[in-house]
């Protein structure tokens, strides 16, 4: 167990300066862009879908709590909301940077959300019309990013943060691999194929970075199968549904979005599949 733990430990030392990095790029990105971004989504119109997908893939924090503000005020439709929910990376971006992955696994997984996002985000459009505005509320009080102390302390807290997750499910990982065996693990899931992208897309939806820390990381480990990986990050919007049920008194409509998301990650999941993705 010694073993396990001091690998565990050496394995998340490794990244943290790669993880820092990331996340500095991360911080000068959203205080550079924030506010052109918020404008430009504003401004997007018809074309939400598209401009929101790509925005989304770009790894803001709160962006994705952001785009949750501006649909609950209804300044954009429910398919601009869906397509940056779809392509928003949260912590699957860094992980893959910091964990040096092969760049063409590291723009497959981005390009595949982005097209998933803006295709789904333009069919939502054109079934369900846009509402009349609702009342605004403040997204920085909601998101608590600390976008008001510049970007080394946001970053060391994120990094940190980050950090404390990946130890943890490298630890499991890790433990797993010498007690059960990494092979005996990938055999389970090659058995469960089919319901693999049910069971991803489920942590997918969890509020929560570690989501999609775990995600990433058991692709990285080469135990979950691509289309699964792709099935559970389209799920992930970080904290966005957390804020979207905190913020937006319909429960209905907000049970609604959650399934949308839900429906439209496994589904994808499943053709990836079919395609031998």
């Amino acid at each position: 167990m010694k073993e396990i733990i001091l690998d565990t430990l050496l394995d998340s030392l490794k990244i943290l300066p790669f993880l820092f990095i990331a996340f500095l790029i991360i911080e000068l990105f959203e205080h550079k862009l924030s506010k052109k971004t918020e404008k430009t989504i504003k401004k997007a119109g018809k074309l939400g879908p598209l401009i929101g997908s790509l925005l989304g893939a770009i790894p803001q924090c709160g962006f994705s709590v952001l785009a949750t503000n501006l649909y609950i005020t209804r300044i954009i439709s429910l398919g601009t909301l869906i397509a940056i929910y779809l392509s928003t990376s949260d912590e699957m971006l860094p992980i893959l940077i910091a964990e040096k992955a092969p760049i063409n696994d590291i723009l497959l997984l981005v390009i595949v959300k982005i097209l998933i996002g803006l295709i789904c985000g333009f069919i939502i459009d054109l079934i369900i019309k846009k509402e009349n505005p609702k009342k605004h509320f403040e997204i920085c009080e909601n998101d608590h990013c600390d976008c008001d102390h510049g970007i080394i302390l946001p970053t060391i807290k994120h990094t940190l943060k980050t950090l404390i997750f990946i130890f943890i499910i490298t630890f499991i990982l890790n433990a797993s691999f010498h007690y059960i065996g990494k092979e005996n693990i990938k055999h389970l899931f090659d058995k469960t194929t089919f319901f693999t992208p049910f069971i991803s897309t489920l942590i997918g939806l969890i509020p929560n970075c570690g989501s999609s820390i775990i995600l990433t990381e058991l692709y990285i480990a080469n135990i979950l199968p691509l289309s699964s990986a792709i099935s559970g990050l389209l799920a992930n919007s970080g904290i966005a549904l957390l804020i979207l049920f905190k913020s937006n008194k319909n429960i209905k409509e907000n049970v609604k979005i959650v399934s949308i998301l839900y429906l439209i990650s496994i589904l994808s999941g499943l053709l990836l599949k079919i395609f031998g993705v």
